[in-house]
């Protein structure tokens, strides 16, 4: 496939960085008798940090010796720690088995930055992006920088229906023929698994039916499953990576949720030509990779064990299974005839509609916090946040049964007043 046809204005002029390009020889074990002297690293013997023992909660300590943490300290390599890399690799084929493997690249960056670099090489201002009816906050705070139409398409219990994805796109498509618009859709932004606010999960059929129709129309999919390890089933469904017969899917993983917000790594997982022009993009702003949290995961991983991850995965979905069900108790107990959900089946989130107000935004944000209440309002997921809505989104991450209790009897009664004060459906 040709991938260049994808990529925006910024990313066509982007180049290769000649240090991070040289920078790849250094950390290959290949070279390692390679004399360096092409600048940019700090002497390590003057690094404070020397060594670590970090403890882990069932009593076993890692150890990080002086030379792997001078490593650490060091600019690294571009694609991220290697060792962490083949463990990822590992990992990647375990879950997703996916058909393109020989032509996929691996990237290990921080926070959401993976996925920011692919807005950037793939978005110009005034270009389509297919989007669900509810995005993640974060999503819509990076990409409406870069001026996007953003088109979103009707969701039901399973997130975004394959039917309203084909008539969007024939319109879309129709009215770029029309016109001769030069900003076709190219690209499918998806979070299949547990989103950050509707805690929807895909099924299987819908996942190939959205597939095939992004292979009928030349688009790429933005796969964002930060909640993949946090889904409350055995029975996964595949992943649209693991359905990626032409090399379409961008993948992003993250650890936040399962090991710790600290460490805060994404690992993309893609065509070898787009996350090629995404290292590039990383060879300029983050440089090297922030190789102490990348380190802290790979000793993991080597105490643990693939096996041992996966154990904790299941330990820390077990938590988040049991919170969820102690917010549905109080849900049921508080909520019931003033609001309607449907049991999330996996993340972090319940998702509320309130029954009979037009704006919880307005209810929120002028009198939660009277009611010592705070919650995020619908109306910030999605496409048009300046438009009223009747959502709001809970966490049950964190707060005690108690707390979630006492919230939503005061949720109950603020909903109960401002129905009695304010316009309602």
């Amino acid at each position: 496939m040709d991938y260049t046809k994808f990529f925006s204005e910024n990313a066509s002029r982007r180049k290769p960085s000649w240090i991070g390009q040289l920078r790849k020889f250094r950390t290959s074990p290949n070279t390692s008798n390679l004399l360096w002297l092409a600048g940019g690293l700090p002497n390590p013997s003057r690094f404070p940090f020397s060594e670590a023992k970090v403890s882990l909660r069932d009593g076993s300590v890692i150890n990080i010796s002086q030379e792997t943490m001078a490593s650490a300290l060091q600019y690294g390599n571009m694609e991220g720690n290697i060792e962490l890399l083949n463990y990822l690799s590992t990992l990647t084929q375990q879950l997703h088995s996916p058909p393109c493997w020989v032509q996929t690249k691996q990237l290990i960056t921080v926070g959401q930055d993976g996925l920011a670099k692919a807005f950037v090489m793939l978005v110009d201002p005034g270009d389509y992006v297919i989007v669900p009816e509810l995005c993640s906050i974060a999503f819509f705070s990076e990409l409406s920088a870069l001026n996007p139409r953003c088109i979103s398409v009707e969701e039901d219990e399973e997130g975004m229906q394959a039917d309203q994805l084909r008539s969007t796109l024939a319109h879309l498509t129709s009215e770029c023929e029309r016109k001769n618009f030069a900003h076709r859709p190219k690209v499918i932004y998806m979070s299949p698994n547990s989103t950050g606010s509707s805690g929807r999960a895909m099924s299987e059929q819908r996942r190939k039916a959205i597939y095939a129709i992004a292979c009928e129309y030349d688009l790429l999919i933005l796969e964002d499953d930060p909640y993949y390890f946090l889904q409350f089933r055995d029975d996964l469904p595949p992943s649209f990576l693991s359905l990626d017969t032409e090399g379409r899917v961008i993948r992003f993983d993250s650890f936040s949720e399962t090991v710790n917000t600290g460490i805060l790594m994404q690992c993309v997982t893609g065509p070898k030509p787009l996350v090629e022009k995404m290292v590039q993009h990383v060879q300029a702003t983050v440089l090297g990779g922030i190789g102490l949290p990348q380190v802290l995961l790979t000793e993991l991983f080597r105490a643990w064990g693939l096996d041992g991850f996966l154990r904790h995965v299941k330990e820390v979905r077990q938590l988040y299974c049991s919170r969820r069900d102690t917010m549905l108790l109080a849900a049921e107990k508080h909520l019931t005839g003033l609001c309607d959900w449907s049991v999330p089946e996996g993340g972090m989130f319940l998702w509320l509609k309130v029954l009979g107000i037009k704006n919880t935004q307005i209810m929120l944000y002028e009198h939660g916090m009277a009611k010592n209440i705070l919650l995020v309002p619908g109306n910030v997921f999605t496409t048009r946040p300046e438009l009223p809505c009747q959502y709001i989104r809970a966490s049950y991450a964190t707060a005690t049964p108690e707390q979630m209790d006492e919230a939503f009897t005061n949720l109950a009664d603020l909903i109960r007043e401002e129905m009695k004060t304010n316009e309602c459906l």
